[in-house]
């Protein structure tokens, strides 16, 4: 079927080559490059900031090259009221969000496709590294990890929801990295040996702290460094610099042993840390629950799980405690189960949804 289809092309090679694949397979291609921030303004320079005008020419010249025509859509407005402005509140309040999956919901799979609406265009399309498959027994899009697991990217997208995924393509999800390269390479796409691009676009040398203290103003007084048990044991930076399982840049020193943050607590403006083994829980609440597999959880539930990106899916049991939220216990206690990440629940290669962990618990 022939598809009128949007290509969120960000400049990389593998937005370049979905692009390529597409069009090959029959879809009548526009291709489509999100302005997310005003790099001057947040204090970003250089060819590693956010939507850099060599990532536009990039994503330009591929579109031109393919015979597609290229848009770039000025979105740094719901950025900031979507991504940005969440990101900080959450932060002063001692979450630490993924933004990576906010974004995804809200603007490529959000904003983007009421755009796409006006335009007339029947689909979405990305570089992520995922698979979709729609199930006719439950009437529902399956949201599948990538045949390579190295590169999968389904937990970034677990909160989207099955009008998103309908209105969605992921071209990439059964090819490798290197398959993808070599598609680009043969093609003679000019960005085939681009380097891949930060986790966190908007914050490329990874300080959180200074870009928040920037984009919003106000500085973030010092305060104190408590042990779990309420001792003192010195003063921190402000609570932005700081996110549960941090060991590095604390300057504090102690006969304890090795320290670690275990809490930040932006209502006294303190900073609790506690030895390594303090900071596992087999316990932990979630709200904003995403289900994508099925349209409720009914009793007590055996799946898998990620508590972040970059970590090895867990065995564990979820219930359902109401209508946006559970309650997950893992078979062994996780280290850092940190509020305001993802947790992601699996079944085998099936994402069963998402949903924003509240709090960890040590039962």
């Amino acid at each position: 079927m022939d598809h009128k289809t949007a290509v969120a092309m960000s400049g990389g090679v593998d937005s370049s080559a979905a692009a390529l694949l597409l069009q090959r397979a029959g879809h009548t291609l526009a291709g489509v490059t999100l302005k997310l921030l005003d790099n001057a303004l947040a204090g970003m320079e250089g060819e590693s900031a956010c939507c850099a005008l060599d990532d536009v020419e990039d994503a330009r010249a591929v579109a031109r090259k393919l015979g597609f025509p290229h848009y770039v859509f000025n979105f740094t407005r719901p950025f900031q009221a979507e991504v940005i402005e969440p990101f900080a509140q959450a932060y002063e309040s001692g979450r630490t969000p993924n933004p990576c999956v906010d974004c995804n919901r809200r603007l490529k799979f959000g904003a983007l496709l009421q755009r796409a609406d006006e335009l007339g265009w029947d689909k979405v399309a990305t570089g992520h590294y995922a698979r979709l498959d729609f199930d006719a027994g439950s009437g529902r899009w399956l949201l599948k990890k990538a045949a390579h697991l190295e590169k999968d990217q389904s937990y970034v997208l677990a909160l989207l929801t099955q009008t998103q995924l309908s209105r969605s393509l992921f071209p990439l999800g059964g090819l490798s990295k290197a398959e993808v390269r070599a598609i680009a390479q043969e093609a003679g796409l000019v960005n085939a040996r681009k380097g891949d691009s930060q986790d966190i676009c908007f914050v490329p040398d990874g300080d959180y702290g200074a870009f928040l203290r920037r984009h919003t103003g106000r500085d973030y007084p010092p305060g104190p460094f408590l042990y779990e048990d309420g001792t003192l044991l010195g003063w921190h930076k402000g609570i932005v610099d700081y996110t549960v399982g941090q060991r590095r840049g604390l300057g504090v020193s102690s006969g304890l042993g090795r320290l670690y943050v275990k809490a930040v607590v932006p209502e006294d403006n303190t900073v609790v840390l506690s030895l390594n083994d303090a900071l596992f829980a087999r316990t932990l609440t979630a709200g904003e629950l995403n289900l994508i597999a099925c349209p409720r959880l009914d009793g007590p539930v055996r799946l898998r799980a990620k508590i972040r990106y970059r970590m090895a899916e867990q065995p564990c049991v979820v219930e359902q405690t109401g209508e946006d939220t559970i309650r997950l216990t893992f078979d062994s206690p996780q280290r850092a189960v940190t509020p305001g990440q993802t947790v992601v629940l699996y079944d085998g290669d099936v994402v069963v949804g998402g949903a924003v962990i509240d709090r960890p618990s040590a039962e």
